[in-house]
């Protein structure tokens, strides 16, 4: 293998994004997105793929340079049968479309991405790095749901966690921070974007994850519930008359933040709550209580925590989230100092107190160096 670039490509379902990264000197020569697939001058995936290696050419980094090592391509769900980087044939393609069931909104495109960019490269490696990957080290007590073995096996129903690259590349970045090998830190992660999630890294491991068998499960979320009563769902088809379609838009789309406020928008609910809505303040303090069950039960779960990184869009920029939080959390060795919490920063830092005895930090997350690392690395073995 002669080249040391990776690109990173995330085919979404009506956009594709890619990065280009030089895995010898950190640089990232080239990234972009291609957006309303399917919609005007961009017809589907094939050219929307075709417009991107377009515009790296246009920059002389074509997708036939020999510079190009490998091209990583991000896969939303492995189920249990992807559970690390893996070099892309065409059994693993197989594989990958029978999983749409588990996610039908997001591995379609995936598949569409890879087929594509195979065409256009087929004597290149290409590898899938499963957003699920990360947390297939959960134990069996924390990845099975309490319902008849034999429907769960045979319907594929477990935990199986998502926002998994971010995860990991946050745990290790945090130990790191600290100035400690992964293996000797036990971190909550709280991945807190459009979607958020939280998990529990004891030793560089994942031990619990807040999603589940889909990203509908866990934190309050801009258009998602998050957990809820199953029995809801009865209720809603039974007394409400509403079709599965109907709850099941209900629960991903016109959910969170935004169901209950009508913005998804951390910084508009900011600007709300400070006109006195108290629409708003609700819904804030409902994902801030939700947010704050999580961390004490993660905090059991790890037995000792030695962080609680912050990361991913309102994570990384949502000072008062990180202080609602983490308020009054003393009795848990956790102390975050304003001044600290306030300075905002594009950098990883510390925003506890010196005599916190958990440190908080904020990490801001870089899915797509994770991705062409795993890719590389796979590649260059």
């Amino acid at each position: 293998m002669n080249g040391s670039r990776v690109l990173v490509l995330n085919s979404g379902s009506s956009s594709v994004k890619y990065q280009l990264l030089d895995m010898a000197d950190g640089s990232r020569p080239a990234s972009g997105i291609v957006e309303r697939i399917g919609a005007g001058p961009v017809a589907d995936h094939a050219a929307a793929l075709k417009r991107v290696a377009d515009e790296l050419a246009a920059q002389g980094l074509g997708l036939d340079s020999p510079e190009l090592a490998a091209i990583g391509h991000r896969v939303v769900h492995g189920g249990t049968r992807f559970t690390e980087p893996t070099l892309i044939t065409d059994e693993v393609v197989e594989e990958i479309e029978k999983l749409i069931p588990l996610a039908p909104l997001h591995n379609p495109a995936n598949v569409t991405g890879i087929k594509v960019a195979r065409a256009l490269r087929p004597d290149l490696p290409q590898v899938a790095v499963f957003d699920t990957a990360f947390h297939s080290t959960i134990p069996e007590a924390a990845a099975r749901y309490a319902i008849d073995v034999a429907t769960a096996d045979r319907w594929g129903v477990r935990r199986y966690g998502f926002h998994g690259t971010s995860h990991a590349y946050v745990s290790r970045a945090t130990a790191a921070l600290l100035g400690k090998d992964p293996a000797e830190v036990n971190t909550i992660v709280l991945h807190l974007g459009n979607g958020a999630s939280a998990s529990a890294v004891r030793g560089g491991v994942c031990v619990e994850t807040s999603m589940g068998l889909t990203p509908l499960e866990g934190l309050v979320m801009g258009t998602r519930s998050g957990d809820i009563d199953p029995a809801a769902i009865f209720h809603l088809s039974r007394v409400g008359g509403m079709s599965t379609d109907e709850i099941d838009t209900l629960l991903n789309k016109r959910s969170g933040l935004a169901g209950l406020c009508g913005d998804n928008d951390m910084r508009e609910i900011g600007r709300r709550m400070g006109e006195g809505d108290q629409a708003a303040q609700l819904a804030f303090d409902i994902y801030i209580h939700r947010l704050r069950k999580y961390v004490g039960a993660y905090t059991a779960v790890l037995g000792r925590v030695d962080a609680i990184a912050f990361t991913a869009g309102v994570g990384e920029n949502s000072a008062a989230v990180r202080q609602a939080a983490m308020r009054d959390l003393t009795a848990f060795g956790i102390e975050v100092d304003g001044v600290r919490n306030a300075l905002r920063s594009a950098a990883a830092r510390l925003i506890s107190t010196e005599a916190s005895r958990v440190a908080v930090a904020v990490v801001p997350t870089d899915e797509e160096l994770e991705i062409a690392g795993q890719t590389f690395d796979l590649v260059s073995a």
